[in-house]
């Protein structure tokens, strides 16, 4: 499935896993023509069997190494966790010239696993396109699941700047909006709007789960929209998620413990009895719902 000259913007691409984000991104790859070639690597036969049967390679590879040989771009969409052994893998397969990235929620990851098993003349453009769902597997990626999202680059200061220009068209051709930012910062800003909401989530399902059964039931019974959309995130990729919170810990501790003092603070307005704290609270979060779909980010 060769793509017009004018389309490509890489001529090979390896995908190194094959859940939602490296599905979708295959998509839009073919959708658009960006690459006249595509290999995809994954863990186990029966995930490079779906990547076939639909449709979003060209070649497939159980060994990282031979995935990535004579590859111009090569993305990482594995849990933060696999990024060391992966690095060390295709580090004899890359070429002078290469782009290596990733689609992780930890930007710090790239730079302390990825980056020193990268050769002289590979260049490193950490990624994050800010998507998703609760869904995981090659079926669960399409092509829309970018558009009017952002994708965060973070590219240490001496990044060529053609190989960030050039990640970031691909992520442009599927939709999306490209922010440069640092990736300490970045992991910062996560912890708070994806990291923070995704434990709180897990923990209140988790608190369900304790239940006894016939309290259980009543509660999946009659459940209102925000234990339902709970019940969504919670859903997300365990292994993933594990990685998340061990990889961009510091971030994550410090958001959490702003969380509890906050969460200290209702418990006591609702142990007085001190209604106006409590409205005045919810009076300025409400500002932030506004301010979501203002960004079109609903």
């Amino acid at each position: 499935m060769s793509a017009p000259e004018k389309d490509v913007l890489f001529p090979r691409i390896a995908l190194i896993g094959a859940g939602l984000i490296g599905a979708s991104l295959a998509h839009v790859v073919r959708r658009d023509g960006l690459a006249q070639h595509i290999t995809v690597n994954a863990r186990t036969q029966g995930t490079l069997d779906k990547v076939v049967e639909l449709g979003l390679a060209d070649a497939t590879s159980l060994d990282a190494a031979e995935a990535v040989t004579d590859a111009d771009l090569i993305v990482l969409c594995t849990p933060l966790g696999a990024y060391a052994d992966i690095a060390k893998t295709i580090k004899p397969g890359l070429k002078p010239g290469a782009i290596v990235t990733d689609v992780g929620s930890c930007k710090a990851t790239m730079f302390t696993d990825v980056a020193p098993q990268l050769p002289d003349g590979v260049h490193m453009v950490p990624g994050h396109p800010v998507a998703g769902t609760e869904h995981s597997g090659p079926e669960a990626g399409f092509a829309e699941l970018f558009q009017d999202r952002w994708c965060i680059l973070t590219p240490g200061p001496d990044t060529d700047s053609g190989a960030v220009d050039k990640v970031a068209e691909l992520w442009r051709r599927g939709g999306m909006n490209i922010e440069i930012m640092d990736a300490a910062h970045h992991d910062q800003v996560l912890a708070l709007t994806s990291h923070l909401p995704h434990l709180i989530a897990y923990t209140i399902v988790g608190t369900a789960t304790d239940l006894e059964d016939e309290l259980k039931k009543e509660v999946f019974k009659y459940s209102a929209s925000g234990f339902r959309d709970f019940t969504r995130i919670a859903a997300s990729d365990p292994v993933m998620w594990r990685d998340i919170f061990l990889k961009n810990k510091d971030a994550v501790l410090d958001v959490l413990g702003r969380f509890t003092e906050d969460l200290t603070a209702l418990q006591r307005a609702i142990r007085k009895g001190d209604g106006s704290t409590l409205e005045e609270r919810f009076t300025k979060t409400r500002a932030i719902r506004r301010g979501v779909l203002d960004a079109k980010q609903d």
